[in-house]
């Protein structure tokens, strides 16, 4: 008997799958999936160097710069003519000489024949006189003869021609010791102790008068010219001269550096404050001495040169309660980062009293015991919790204290740490389970 088999109708298995289709759109409309957010990587959290502000008395110290010159300098000149006939081995670019040492001669051999013809002349005029003298009591001795009663007039006496012979003794003279002089002239002796600081003749030359020969300089002391800010007047004890012959502060002390030959260091004085405002630069200028720079050798140091650059710094006046900040904690000039108890930065605004190349004075803005952040920062705000170098993290104290709590527990009770820990986690997992 041959088997029915059941005829479903076309359209029902399109329909079924469109059915199937509906229900999952709906489950997944119903259900749409979650996305699980992780949180971005954790921000390393700032450390940062503090340091407490304490008011403390504080030495200015002013700095400036300036070019070493001779305090007294000068220009070697022939006041006669002729030929060099001798040059002292001090007369050297950078040779020493003592005061009162020949340092050059020139050819005398004219000089001394003019000293010679002066002296004859001398000689004449005096011989001329002399017999003048001696007309003059002739001419006396024949007025009082005559025995006229007159008194004899000073022409018969022959007073203007003694006069006339006395004045040609004086010219004679006059002329013997401009000669004498003339001869002295060819000697050129050093008017000080110095130092050459150039030559300009040698041996042979021949130089005419007011021809210049050298330039020399004083080695008793040196001098260096300082410009002074404005803002460091009020911290300089500014030496002072008077009208009236008096001095003030002139114990100021200057040290000078130079790194030209390595480093190199001079002790100084300001001697002197100019009387001007120099024009250019309106700044006031000082004048430091240093004394003796080449009297004796310093180890390992070469004596300062004439024309170099030098460093200084001006120890200036003494400030008491001071709050002195380095100059790296200083932002744009006008504020600073403080921490407050919970190590949250805070700006604050300052003003300064003082700058100098490391460290500032502040005049408003701080108070004593303040913590300052000396670590240079970037884009920070305020608020913002940091970690200081030098103290335990609030966590890492919490839990130091945790273990010395359960150590003195454990020791009260006779046993260990990881006993007391391994019955306190045996509690915990029979709470859980009650």
């Amino acid at each position: 008997m041959p088997i029915n088999k059941t005829r479903f109708p076309r359209f029902v298995m399109p329909v079924l799958i469109l059915i199937l289709a509906g229900i999952i759109v709906s489950v997944i409309f119903k259900n749409p999936p979650t996305a699980k957010r992780f949180g971005g990587a954790k921000q390393a959290q700032l450390i940062v160097d503090a340091k407490t502000i304490e008011p403390r008395s504080y030495r200015v110290q002013v700095a400036s710069y300036g070019i070493v010159k001779p305090r007294t300098q000068s220009v070697l000149v022939a006041q006669v003519s002729g030929e060099i006939s001798f040059i002292s081995d001090s007369l050297r670019d950078g040779g020493f000489f003592e005061k009162g040492q020949m340092l050059l001669s020139i050819d005398e051999r004219d000089y001394l024949a003019e000293v010679k013809i002066a002296e004859a002349s001398l000689l004449s005029a005096k011989q001329a006189l002399v017999e003048e003298q001696a007309r003059g009591k002739q001419a006396l001795a024949d007025w009082q003869r005559l025995g006229s009663g007159d008194a004899p007039s000073d022409l018969v006496l022959r007073k203007p021609q003694l006069a006339a012979q006395q004045a040609n003794v004086l010219s004679a003279q006059a002329k013997l010791e401009k000669a004498q002089l003339a001869l002295e002239r060819t000697k050129i002796v050093a008017p000080f102790s110095g130092r050459v600081l150039k030559k300009h003749v040698d041996i042979g030359q021949v130089v005419s008068n007011n021809a210049q020969l050298a330039e020399i300089f004083a080695t008793d002391k040196v001098e260096i010219r300082l410009p002074i800010n404005n803002k460091d007047l009020a911290f300089i004890n500014l030496p002072e001269v008077y009208q009236s012959g008096e001095k003030t502060n002139q114990n100021s002390l200057v040290t000078f550096n130079s790194d030209l030959i390595g480093e190199q260091t001079w002790q100084g004085t300001l001697v002197r404050t100019e009387g001007a405002i120099n024009d250019a630069s309106q700044q006031l200028y000082v004048v430091a001495q240093i004394e003796d720079p080449y009297s004796t050798p310093v180890s390992g140091q070469n004596p300062v040169k004439i024309g170099q650059y030098v460093s200084a710094t001006i120890k200036g006046r003494e400030i008491p309660n001071a709050l002195v900040i380095p100059n790296n904690a200083i932002y744009q000039g006008s504020y600073v980062y403080v921490l407050d108890k919970e190590n949250q930065l805070l700006r604050k605004d300052i003003s300064l009293a003082w700058q100098g190349e490391s460290e500032s004075l502040v005049a408003t803005g701080l108070m004593a015991n303040e913590r300052l952040v000396v670590t240079p920062l970037g884009q920070v705000s305020s608020g913002t919790r940091v970690a200081v170098i030098g103290e335990t993290p609030a966590k890492k104290r919490d839990s130091e204290q945790r273990v010395t709590k359960l150590k003195e527990i454990a020791k009260q009770r006779g046993i260990t740490v990881e006993q007391l820990k391994a019955e306190r986690k045996a509690m915990r997992e029979q709470e859980k389970v009650l």
